[in-house]
């Protein structure tokens, strides 16, 4: 700093550090909230290891997340610590005050705390197994790929959006009917709804195609993942 009122009286470092490790902590624990309800026996899309969870008490087919849970509560200690912090120096006058010590304890305890989350979650991501069948099911539940064909009404026919969305309510409404997926609906329903549809569409209507699709800058597709992959491990060397 270069001003000595400004560097004794300030603890602008230790704040912008805590900040820091809250804004981590808090997507820490968001993940952590996903793997526990991913490795729910409700959810089944993910299963830990024996290293990053442990068996019930009470039952013995239970598998608790226990590090998912604790790399969750951490977030309470890191918040705490920023506003812990930020109390203190909120009502100091210039320059240096003893109430300035007690920024230690809590800013080393919170970096130790986020070391420890951040091993823990590195663990737990690397050993864990995902449940590819489940996981695609449940990506297809629910006529996900209803968008796609809207857009695809718009892309191959030049049917206007609004338009399109109403045959597409109609095809969800036809497949509902049917109990079937709208990737199981018959060319013959479908041109029932709207008569230039063509068997084209199906190529548009599964989980795959639907993700694949989206290639645009930060999209979701298999191919923009990994280039971010690619991008943040070369970034994180």
């Amino acid at each position: 700093m270069r001003n000595s009122l400004d560097a004794v009286s300030a603890r602008d470092f230790a704040l912008e550090a805590l900040a820091a490790i809250a804004i981590c902590a808090q997507h820490l624990s968001r993940l952590a909230e996903e793997i526990v309800v991913w490795s729910s026996a409700q959810f089944n899309f993910v299963r830990l290891s024996d290293a990053w969870s442990t068996g019930s008490s009470i039952m013995p087919q239970k598998r608790n997340p226990d590090a998912a849970e604790l790399v969750r509560a951490k977030t309470g200690r890191a918040n705490a610590a920023l506003i812990g912090l930020l109390t203190i120096m909120k009502g100091l006058p210039l320059a240096y005050s003893k109430d300035m010590q007690d920024d230690k304890a809590q800013t080393f305890e919170a970096f130790d705390s986020l070391d420890l989350s951040l091993q823990a979650m590195t663990g737990m991501i690397e050993t864990m197994t995902p449940n590819k069948e489940r996981l695609r099911a449940a990506a297809a539940h629910g006529f996900s790929t209803a968008t796609d064909l809207a857009d695809w009404l718009v892309r191959e026919l030049n049917i206007p959006f609004r338009e399109a969305h109403h045959i597409t309510g109609a095809a969800v409404k036809s497949a509902e009917d049917a109990g079937c997926d709208l990737a199981e609906l018959s060319l013959d329903k479908l041109q029932k709804i709207e008569p230039r549809i063509t068997k084209a569409v199906y190529d548009v209507l599964t989980v795959e195609a639907s993700v694949a699709s989206r290639t645009s800058y930060g999209g979701t597709s298999p191919t923009r993942v990994r280039e971010q992959i690619a991008d943040w491990k070369e970034k994180l060397k």
